[in-house]
């Protein structure tokens, strides 16, 4: 998944369009707030960020993304205005992996998105997940909690699995029951609430990182 953050429908349009021709699915913001909003439930592959944007600006939404464990990998494409060299410098120095320069061709932007999922794979599905003492080993297909081995079942392992590969990030249920269990699952989100508490109950103390978000779903949230 790629977010395009640009407040000119236009030029979105036109990103959204090239993007879906080559083949990745793509969703589209007009300012910060939406976008903000959305990076809360999902977490994208690549952001293209555009830096003059309406409320926020496209660098502090950058530096609000490296600012926090949950977003910091995300790769991102700074949009950036013709000759404006400080913004591209700033941008870069936030941690930013490319960036494009208005105008800019649809091709060019295709093929720099490409090129930045390339170089960023290595920071994909890593064979080691660690939260503090918690840690997954997803070859070995097990888990620690304080040097201690847990027990799960595959249902409970994929859930912290899915937590832990996205610290901080607030999961509804039902995003949770389709994407551990399939689409086609007749059972109801209850059956969520329930893993959960079995889940929590075999790490330990360390269930309690497993935060559950009123009205919303379910979290892990790692503390210093």
């Amino acid at each position: 998944m790629i977010f395009c953050v640009e407040d000119d429908e236009s030029i979105q349009s036109l990103e959204l369009y090239a993007l879906r021709s080559a083949g990745f699915e793509v969703r589209g913001f007009v300012d910060g707030d939406s976008f903000l909003e959305a990076i809360r439930t999902e977490i994208p592959q690549l952001v293209i960020l555009d830096v003059m944007l309406p409320g926020k600006s496209g660098v502090e939404l950058l530096k609000l993304m490296k600012e926090s464990s949950a977003t910091r990998e995300i790769a991102v494409i700074m949009a950036t205005a013709k000759g404006a060299e400080y913004d591209k410098i700033q941008s870069l120095d936030l941690g930013a992996d490319d960036y494009l320069v208005k105008p800019f061709g649809m091709m060019e932007m295709v093929s720099r998105v490409k090129a930045v999922l390339r170089r960023c794979h290595p920071r994909q599905n890593p064979e080691i997940l660690a939260a503090n003492d918690l840690v997954i080993d997803l070859a070995e297909h097990t888990v620690m909690a304080g040097g201690e081995r847990v027990s799960l079942t595959y249902k409970e392992f994929e859930l912290l699995r899915l937590f832990m590969s996205s610290p901080g990030v607030a999961f509804t249920r039902e995003k949770l029951l389709t994407s551990i269990w399939d689409s086609d699952y007749s059972g109801e989100t209850r059956t969520v609430d329930m893993h959960i508490r079995t889940l929590r109950q075999k790490l330990g103390s360390y269930g309690a990182m497993i935060e559950t978000i009123r009205n919303v779903g379910y979290r892990l949230e790692v503390k210093p």
